[in-house]
């Protein structure tokens, strides 16, 4: 039997203190890669150059295009179009894939036909590759079925996907989204299952950059996305009210942590009736009466505790 065959995309954007080590983690990993196709788009910093000295040792064939900003979808959809494979995979400039990522993502794309994409858990990492949590730490994944999950805004992190190519190049990325990954793993959903691995094989680093710290903003885009595509999804207008409710409703919860107590506020008032019960309430009243300051000593607590224990992620 052939074997099954992949083509990777970085897409690169002002990441020149983390792109070489996301190219060597590439470089190691275990399979044959068909291309390796990186993007500029529009880096102003150094990245360039460390690229064009990095790319030379690649075992596997490169190429590098630099062109202006046009966004991370926009980028996506070109690698897609200039590669080929029987699967597709992605990673940004600034995380990494251990070793056996491609490897184990494969094989369990191989044994689940009916699987358009294969995922897992991942470690979360500083600037100085530091582990400082691990997404199995505070969610679930499913092996399936994940609508039911994705509605609820559990999401998996990009680097920790690899797609079966015919299924990704249905639909491609919306280029009017702020958020690349969520409408397309909407949309995926109804065609087929999601793989899940349950080794945790990648590091997705979080920085002040990460658009998903701005918490309002992803919600305001998991809301549009479910607009979009609820029709596809054969949701019903009821349905997504009730569905939209919920999430916000949970969604007030990470607007506490983040210190935005006025919008929690508005958002719980709002959204108060599709609440579980009146525990799950109380609750959350409790969480609002406690200052911001303790939300992010505990989260500090946290981090340094993970370093402690895991200390730097090597590859």
């Amino acid at each position: 039997m052939p074997q099954s065959t992949i083509s990777v995309v970085i897409p690169s954007y002002n990441h020149s203190l983390f792109i070489k080590h996301t190219l060597d983690a590439i470089f190691k990993q275990k399979v044959e890669i068909n291309k390796i196709i990186v993007i500029d788009d529009g880096s102003n910093d150094d990245s360039v150059e460390i690229i064009e000295q990095t790319l030379p040792k690649s075992p596997f064939p490169c190429e590098l295009i630099v062109r202006e900003n046009r966004g991370l979808s926009a980028t996506l959809n070109e690698g897609l179009a200039k590669t080929d494979g029987d699967y597709f995979a992605y990673i940004g400039s600034d995380d990494l894939w251990l070793p056996d990522f491609l490897a184990n993502r494969i094989e369990l794309l191989d044994s689940r036909p009916n699987a358009v994409l294969a995922f897992g858990h991942s470690f979360l990492i500083n600037e100085h590759q530091e582990i400082t949590d691990c997404t199995r730490n505070w969610t679930s994944y499913a092996d399936g079925d994940m609508l039911p999950l994705l509605l609820k805004g559990v999401i998996p992190l990009s680097p920790s996907v690899v797609y079966r190519r015919k299924a990704v190049e249905k639909y491609g990325w919306n280029e009017n989204s702020i958020l690349e990954d969520y409408e397309l793993y909407l949309k995926l959903s109804k065609d087929g299952e999601f793989a899940l691995d349950t080794n945790v094989l990648c590091a997705w680093r979080q920085h002040g950059w990460n658009v998903s710290k701005d918490f309002s903003r992803m919600l305001d885009e998991w809301i549009s996305a479910q607009n979009r595509v609820a029709g596809h999804l054969g949701i019903s207008p009821d349905e997504l009210e009730k569905i939209q409710a919920e999430l916000k409703f949970n969604s007030t919860e990470d607007l506490i942590r983040s210190g935005k107590k006025k919008e929690a506020i508005m958002l719980l008032r709002e959204n108060i009736k599709s609440a579980k019960s009146i525990s799950k309430v109380g609750k959350m009243l409790l969480k609002l009466a406690i200052p911001a300051h303790i939300f992010q000593w505990n989260r500090k607590r946290k981090f340094n505790n993970s370093i402690k224990t895991f200390g730097k992620l090597e590859i």
